[in-house]
């Protein structure tokens, strides 16, 4: 009997180990692609807690499952890939169960349009959504702690966490959440997995104290390794949410969030920048952060040519006409006649109870900025209706690449890190240097306010030479990052194509730490494995889709 048939007789919902639903969740957005034995769509959390059982058992028979949750499979790491068993959360696990105020409760399948239009029709919203947010899933930015364009003002998904139901390596479902004072004392006085669990955290949060704080990341951002500086100090406080968060369904696979919302502000007005020289950014990021804007994005001079370049595509998107489109873009092609295509245009977005509230934030910010000689590259949007074009060029530079280029394929392998942001007027030239000694196609936006960066360069991935050159250049940006104090990854997290480079961020001792955490969580390593810690830049290279 196989894989298959054996959990066909066990779970209650659905398994498949057809060829093409096998081949349906080989790929998510990264450069891997992995075939599972199987996937199966567990009907409830009794389904998973079922699956944990019977993996365990296999693996101390010695046998190689394992289980790793998907949902979407929008991950651009490669994390939802895997060889064994995919448990697909998409079919059953996708309802929002409850709205009030302040909180929601949803199944980590929901995607997250739709479950902003639950909480947005209660006037409340979880303010962390990504780019992607027509596609993605909440359980996808939960194991990321996905960020955003609203990053900078509001902070990443693990600060909308209250609680997480998980099913863990003892096959029981459990309730993490911040526990402090008496019940903490009295869950680390817990028999059982759950007490050991607990115990094993506050033990090393006290006898590694030096090493997580040497270690903990100095940048607004990071979404690589697991998150021990901020569960507490495991005496007065321990959250293990916190820690779930992140961590790619590695410590165990969530059935339920708790999240808590906020209510969002109406109105919005933007300044747009057109930077022509890199070295600008120096006096201006931190004059502009000084004003505490909502948004602080961009894109760059590629980005800017493609949507010159594919016009009428952009017009689609925004479900208008090209003639009244091009109108609306007079200002900002008058910028360019007369001071040339910019290296970076900058996305300064403010938001309030009232126009008349933000457009005087803008206006403020604009006369501030007067004497750095910005003011004949910067346009003011008067509203949100009028910063639409800057966001669908923000969000549709990388589907571009991916649809529009022949014969190359979008690699998101340097896509996601984060710099201090008084760094970038030296740090960016460096980095442009180095994309363009490569002489490939590359578009660069990025969260300009937290100093987080996703480039995504247009490669040939039947180019024998392909492999070389990606460990090459991934090499050299990630040694550029970390040398000014960086991360690896601000919120697309670890997955496939940056496990092997954890150490190198964290430093051998807080690598052996991680390596501590998922040990405790997940003895028989049954939970995703392979993802932020165990993972070699062979065993990653060994996965790359060079099939297309």
């Amino acid at each position: 009997m196989n894989l298959a048939d054996d959990l066909r007789r066990i779970v209650r919902g659905d398994v498949d180990d057809s060829a093409s639903a096998r081949e349906l969740v080989s790929r998510d957005a990264s450069v891997y692609r992995v075939v599972p034995e199987v996937v199966v769509r567990p009907r409830d959390a009794k389904d998973i807690q079922t699956l944990v059982t019977y993996v365990n058992e296999k693996r101390r028979q010695g046998e190689s499952v394992s289980l790793t949750a998907r949902s979407a499979g929008t991950d651009m790491s490669g994390g939802p890939l895997t060889a064994s068993i995919v448990v697909d959360m998409l079919k059953y696990f996708s309802r929002v169960t409850k709205v009030e105020d302040g909180h929601a409760e949803v199944l980590p399948g929901t995607y997250f349009r739709d479950f902003d239009k639950a909480t947005k029709a209660t006037g409340q919203e979880l303010p962390s959504y990504t780019a992607s947010r027509e596609i993605c899933t909440v359980g996808g930015m939960v194991g990321n702690n996905a960020g955003g364009e609203k990053n900078l003002k509001y902070g990443k998904t693990a600060r909308y966490v209250e609680s997480l139901d998980v099913v863990m390596a003892d096959g029981m479902v459990h309730t993490l959440k911040n526990l402090e004072g008496a019940a903490l004392k009295a869950k680390l006085a817990e028999h059982g997995f759950e007490g050991d669990v607990y115990r094993a955290c506050s033990n090393i949060l006290q006898k590694d104290k030096m090493v997580i704080e040497r270690a903990t990341p100095t940048v607004e951002k990071n979404s690589s390794g697991y998150a021990l500086w901020d569960i507490g100090d495991g005496v007065t406080r321990l959250n293990l949410a916190r820690l779930m968060v992140g961590a790619q369904g590695t410590l165990g696979i969530i059935t339920n969030i708790q999240f808590k919302l906020t209510k969002p502000e109406p109105y919005a007005a933007m300044l747009v920048v057109f930077v022509k020289d890199l070295h600008d950014l120096g006096p201006f990021v931190p004059e502009v952060l000084k004003f505490k804007p909502d948004s602080f994005e961009s894109y760059d001079n590629h980005t800017f040519s493609l949507a010159v370049k594919y016009f009428p595509e952009f017009a689609a998107q925004m479900k208008t006409n090209i003639i009244s489109l091009g109108l609306s873009f007079l200002p900002e092609m008058w910028m360019a006649l007369t001071n040339g295509i910019p290296k970076l245009v900058l996305m300064i977005e403010f938001r309030g109870d009232s126009q008349e509230e933000v457009l005087k934030k803008v206006r403020e910010l604009h006369d501030h900025l007067d004497p750095l000689s910005m003011t004949e590259r910067m346009h003011i949007v008067k509203n949100e209706r009028g910063a639409k074009k800057y966001w669908t060029i923000r969000h549709e530079a990388f589907n571009l690449l991916r649809k529009k280029v022949r014969g190359k394929r979008t690699a998101p392998i340097i896509d996601d890190f984060v710099v201090p942001p008084p760094s970038l007027p030296e740090f960016l030239p460096r980095l442009i240097t180095i994309l363009d000694s490569y002489r490939f196609p590359y578009a660069v936006t990025g969260h300009v306010g937290d100093g987080n960066f996703h480039i995504f360069p247009l490669l040939d991935f039947k180019d024998p030479r392909f492999a070389s050159l990606m460990r090459e250049l991934v090499e050299k940006v990630h040694t550029l990052v970390l040398s000014y104090k960086g991360s690896i990854s601000g919120e697309h997290n670890d997955g496939l194509i940056r496990t092997p480079y954890v150490e190198k961020q964290f430093g051998p001792e807080m690598y052996a730490l991680f390596v501590q955490i998922k040990k405790i969580f997940d003895p028989l390593n049954i939970f995703n494995p392979g993802k932020k810690v165990g993972l070699t830049l062979d065993q990653s290279a060994s996965h790359l889709d060079l099939l297309r």
